[in-house]
């Protein structure tokens, strides 16, 4: 141990061996428990964060509260890397980096930014054992988590409530997910925006066949 060293300073050829800990504080060795996120559920969220980031955005500022670095972060956790059945969400930041388009000190700046406003959470981890006769620690990807309430600054839009038996009306329909494509490219959106809405259909129903379609056109590509 460093504060022993002195004891065996005097001891020729002496060379003091120290435990290894290379890892961030409060990381667990412990399995960590993911909670599975339908894929409808996660699209809604990121449209969630969309409309945060759009309602409070101001004249002259890119981006609103949750800002456009922290967006393309969330939306490749979501879209790239998080696992809908099971909800196993560990990629390391240069992946994320690979997949959203920034260097990986943005997609640090943008983890903690996600955090602050309640949208995202995670747990550090780390391997522990013996390696050569002494204790090692190893850093691992952090387990994350996007949350779906509790966001800071944002009050989501009233959803109506269904009538109650025996009255009037019946509850608004949905668009399906043709109309949704449909709406989001009249909103702006990119091809890769209207392809991950169309995936959100049957996987052998005709929305699927248009994002393959869609796929297609673009040479393969993902990007709009």
């Amino acid at each position: 141990m460093p504060a022993l060293s002195h004891l065996y300073a005097p001891l020729p050829g002496f060379e003091p061996t120290r435990a290894q800990w290379p890892v961030w504080a409060n990381s667990t060795p412990l399995p960590v428990q993911f909670t599975p996120m339908p894929k409808r559920a996660a699209v809604k969220l990121w449209h969630r964060a969309r409309d945060f980031d759009r309602s409070t955005h101001t004249p002259g500022n890119h981006g609103g509260a949750v800002g456009h670095s922290a967006m393309l972060v969330l939306h490749s956790l979501i879209f790239d890397f998080m696992n809908f059945k099971t909800g196993r969400l560990d990629p390391s930041y240069a992946a994320i980096a690979r997949k959203s388009g920034v260097c990986e000190r943005a997609v640090a700046s943008a983890i903690q930014r996600l955090r602050g406003l309640g949208i995202l959470a995670w747990i550090r981890r780390c391997n522990e054992g013996w390696r050569d006769g002494r204790y090692v620690r190893e850093q691992q990807t952090n387990a994350y988590a996007v949350l779906p309430t509790g966001w800071k600054g944002y009050t989501p839009p009233p959803e109506a409530s269904a009538p109650m038996a025996g009255t009037w009306g019946e509850p608004p329909r949905m668009p399906s997910v043709l109309e949704a494509a449909a709406i989001e490219r009249r909103a702006g959106g990119t091809m890769r925006d209207v392809i991950r809405v169309l995936d959100c259909g049957p996987a052998k129903g005709i929305e699927a066949a248009l994002a393959r379609l869609g796929l297609a056109m673009m040479g393969g590509k993902t990007q709009g």
